[in-house]
């Protein structure tokens, strides 16, 4: 700024002396001169022009009024002409059609018509129609030809209008070659009835023989119309204009043929020049005389007088010129040195620098802010306008945007500091400041400073968008979804998907996080193929997704994206060599139909995607009432199940183990129960996924350990106690230590414990799962596989991992006795477990001869109904107690 401050006080000195009243004066008075003679020339050369107008609409009037008052006497002649032939006829008190074709289709008749035509040169002579349009009777020969006019409109119209006595039209001769002007007259009887009529025809070529006489000049035309603006002759003659009917157009040209006298100036309609019209209406026939003369004609000795002024006033302004010339070459030679001085300090500033006057005129410019933008020096020069700058960076690519808003936008700021930053369209980033100057002018600069703001971008874009997968993050997904609210307002619906991909925990934990990471980029880039540009989708953290479908509220349109989403997705993916199919679950809410707040719009698309979820995932659902009404159920079971353990309501039933050969109760499986002091016993199928969702599971799984092995110390014999481990439980890598734990409790000896587990804890990662499966047998503690049969591996785990038994599941039992049952299958999982010297148990056993095909197949241990619900432990002793009793 240093450097900026010392050019300023320079400018203004150069300024100072620039501004000297003896040159000032002398510039002005120059231009006074110029001025003054400019505006001279101007106003003689347009009295001129007026004049040579005025004169050639005074010699068009003149014509026309003599050409109408020719015309006037000459139609008079041959009206009375026509009104003596149709008074003659009508003397003969005919009083119908018949009788007048009679009596005057007649060579007397012929004769009379002849005598009263004879002195008028025209196409046909005087000829006479009767009723029907038929030729009856003419004045050039007898007999007559066979002509009729019945299709003529005048003919048709003096016939069914009585009103109408008279009609000229232009047609087509009938009598001989071209067209001919028609002059008829109605013929009536003694009461108005339609009796023929009489016509007199002329050319055309006979008024315009007439008009080539006037000698009006270069470029003009006279014509005459009908005043329903039919053309009937016209000179010059122009091929097919003869009949055009011209009453149309400006009320300058309607004019011509509504007024008695017209003088005014139009474009022609036959030629398009521009002409000065003078047109008379005829006093005896409705027809208009119209005289013309082209306003380049009329001004012809204007523009020779004009070019003789403009040349004295260019040589008087050149002189002028000149003189101010060297009075400013005189000027320069002074300035020269101290602008060379100006130039070197502005051209070495690393910012673009401008100085703007009162007037928005450019002052200086420096080298740096024409090569910052790329202008031009011809045109980026002192004295140019700043919307000529403007404009100019805006032709060359530097500027986007109105030009005219732009700066008025700044020119509105002259008088304080502003500061902003523009990008230009080869994506750099220019801050430009403008400081109010002296006078009312401003001094602007242009600094470069994309790298800066660059980086602060970088530091933003990290902040709002997820890192793997470069996608919005919840935060700016947030920010969109606040505006799409307000939008809501202004009639623009939107969704919303929430898209949680199924099983990636599993792709994750068993081939790694490089190929889940890519798995994931691949799931973006096909979410992102499946919507349009003014959609957002977003990564909202671990698996899930979310895609704001903007401007529909269509359930057709949203589930139709829905299935191409889950189409897109399930097609395989090839993650670093690995070959992996994948599915998703996919909740959807729409605004405003599910709300128009944004928080519960998120919480219904999440309860959507947990619909999707429960009903078996890989599949979508659109929110409904009933799912809030689920959410606040479940919310208020885990409430209540948080509470639940504190509060005693947990109880644990037990079920009998039955052994299929001796028919003796050999162990008992400990089942959790929920006695809710207002809802009564809740199904474990209801607040057992519960648990396990909140983590609440482990804490519950271990208080059933130790009751039930607390328990089973109690019990006669080597009965054991089989417990249930959920995955929660198996992944706590403490398994063991609590195992032992209740086991020192209770005193129960780890031989009668048996641990169930399922094949969900073995698929995540079969190595630590080995390890916590040998910790547990280092205790003495049996393991059980527990619904064998409904997994896709377990022969695998038969193999791999050390079980004691095999627990056949409820569904392979609940056929077997009828035709094409399951035995088969339970045969070989019999066989199987007998090899490895397994122990088997068939769940679900609930009829007699369920039992006995079970005790035919080898299987060790039955449970179910057909002995012994779950039932209390009270009630479990007695039955016990029964049985060493019966022993």
């Amino acid at each position: 700024m240093g450097a900026s401050i010392r050019w300023t006080a320079r400018m203004r000195a150069v300024l100072r002396r620039w501004q000297s009243a003896p040159l000032i004066w002398l510039i002005v008075g120059g231009f006074v001169l110029m001025a003054a003679t400019a505006i001279g020339t101007a106003l003689t050369v347009d009295r001129f022009r007026q004049n040579a107008i005025e004169s050639g609409r005074d010699s068009l009037e003149s014509a026309v009024r003599l050409l109408a008052r020719h015309f006037d006497r000459e139609f008079a002649d041959f009206a009375v002409l026509q009104k003596s032939i149709i008074a003659e006829l009508e003397s003969h008190g005919i009083e119908s059609a018949d009788v007048f074709r009679s009596e005057m289709g007649t060579l007397a008749v012929h004769e009379v018509l002849r005598a009263k035509a004879s002195g008028w040169s025209d196409v046909a002579g005087a000829n006479l129609f009767d009723s029907s349009g038929v030729l009856i009777n003419s004045s050039r020969r007898w007999p007559v030809a066979d002509i009729s006019v019945a299709d003529r409109g005048y003919f048709n119209r003096l016939k069914n209008d009585p009103a109408s006595q008279e009609e000229i039209e232009v047609v087509p001769g009938r009598f001989g070659d071209g067209q001919a002007i028609v002059f008829a007259r109605r013929v009536s009887g003694p009461h108005g009835e339609f009796l023929g009529i009489v016509t007199r025809a002329i050319a055309p070529e006979q008024l315009e023989s007439f008009f080539a006489s006037s000698g009006l000049g270069e470029d003009s035309s006279i014509a005459m119309h009908h005043q329903n603006g039919q053309l009937l002759g016209r000179i010059p003659q122009v091929d097919g204009m003869i009949g055009k009917n011209y009453r149309t157009g400006s009320p300058e040209q309607m004019a011509v043929f509504e007024r008695t006298f017209v003088t005014t100036e139009l474009a022609s309609p036959i030629d398009g020049k521009q002409r000065i019209v003078a047109a008379r209406l005829l006093t005896v026939v409705p027809l208009v005389i119209v005289a013309t003369k082209s306003l380049d004609a009329t001004l012809a000795t204007w523009r020779t007088q004009t070019k003789f002024f403009v040349t004295v006033a260019v040589l008087s302004i050149g002189l002028l010129v000149l003189t101010l010339v060297l009075i400013f070459r005189q000027m320069t030679r002074r300035l020269s040195v101290e602008k060379q001085r100006l130039d070197t300090a502005l051209n070495t500033m690393t910012q673009g620098l401008l100085m703007f006057d009162q007037d928005q005129r450019l002052i200086v410019c420096n080298r740096r802010y024409t090569d910052m933008y790329r202008l031009s020096t011809t045109v980026v020069k002192p004295g140019v306008h700043f919307r000529d700058v403007i404009q100019h960076r805006h032709d060359t690519g530097s500027f986007e945007g109105d030009v005219d808003a732009y700066c008025d936008a700044v020119l509105d700021g002259v008088g304080r500091i502003q500061s902003n930053i523009v990008e230009t369209a080869d994506g750099r980033l220019i801050e430009i400041k403008n400081q109010p100057g002296a006078g009312g002018g401003w001094l602007a600069t242009h600094d470069d400073v994309t790298e800066r703001i660059r980086s602060d971008e970088r530091i933003a874009h990290m902040a709002h968008y997820d890192a793997l997968t470069d996608l919005p993050n919840r935060v700016l997904m947030r920010g969109h979804l606040e505006r799409r609210v307000a939008e809501l307002a202004q009639g623009k619906p939107f969704a919303i998907l929430y898209i949680d991909v199924d099983e990636f925990k599993g792709v994750n934990d068993s081939l790694g996080h490089e190929v889940g990471d890519e798995l994931l980029r691949q799931v973006a880039n096909r979410l992102r193929a499946c919507v349009s540009g003014n959609d957002l989708v977003a990564r909202l953290g671990g698996d899930e997704f979310a895609i704001v479908k903007a401007g529909t509220c269509d359930q057709a349109e949203l589930t139709a994206l829905a299935e191409q989403i889950l189409t897109m997705l399930r097609r395989p993916v090839d993650c670093k060599g690995q070959e992996i199919a994948t599915d998703a679950s996919i909740g959807i809410a729409i605004a405003p139909d599910h709300g128009d707040n944004l928080d519960d719009l998120l919480k219904r698309a999440d309860l959507a995607m947990y619909a999707a979820k429960s009903e078996g995932r890989g599949t979508f659902r659109i929110f409904v009432p009933e799912y809030d009404a689920k959410a606040r159920l479940r919310r208020q079971l885990e409430i209540d199940l948080r509470l639940a353990l504190g509060r005693g309501e947990f109880e644990v039933h037990y079920q009998p183990l039955v052994d299929l050969a001796a028919n003796v109760v050999t162990g008992c499986e400990a089942l959790l129960r929920w006695r809710h002091p207002a809802r009564g016993m809740v199904s474990p199928v209801d607040f057992i996924p519960v648990a396990e969702d909140t983590g609440l599971i482990s804490e519950i799984g271990e208080w059933v350990l130790r009751q039930a092995c607390t328990e089973a110390a109690s019990w006669p014999g080597d009965i054991h106690i089989a417990v249930n481990v959920s995955p929660v439980q198996f992944r706590s890598r403490t398994l063991a230590l609590k195992v032992a734990a209740a086991l020192a409790e209770s005193g129960l000896a780890p031989g009668r414990l048996e641990l169930e587990i399922t094949e969900t804890v073995l698929i995540r990662d079969d190595e630590e799962a080995l390890t916590v499966l040998q910790q547990l047998r280092e205790l003495g503690v049996r393991i059980a596989l527990d619904d064998f049969g409904t997994g896709y591996s377990s022969l695998s785990y038969l193999h791999r991992f050390p079980f004691d038994k095999i627990k056949i599941d409820r569904s392979f039992i609940s056929d077997i006795g009828e035709p094409e049952d399951s035995s088969p299958i339970v045969q070989a999982v019999v066989h199987m477990a007998a090899a490895r010297h397994m122990a088997t148990t068939a769940e679900g056993v609930e009829t007699e001869a369920q039992r006995e095909v079970l005790r035919k197949l080898g299987c060790s241990q039955m449970q179910g109904w057909l002995f012994s619900p779950a039932v209390p432990a009270a009630k479990l002793k007695q039955l016990l107690s029964n049985q060493a009793a019966a022993a």
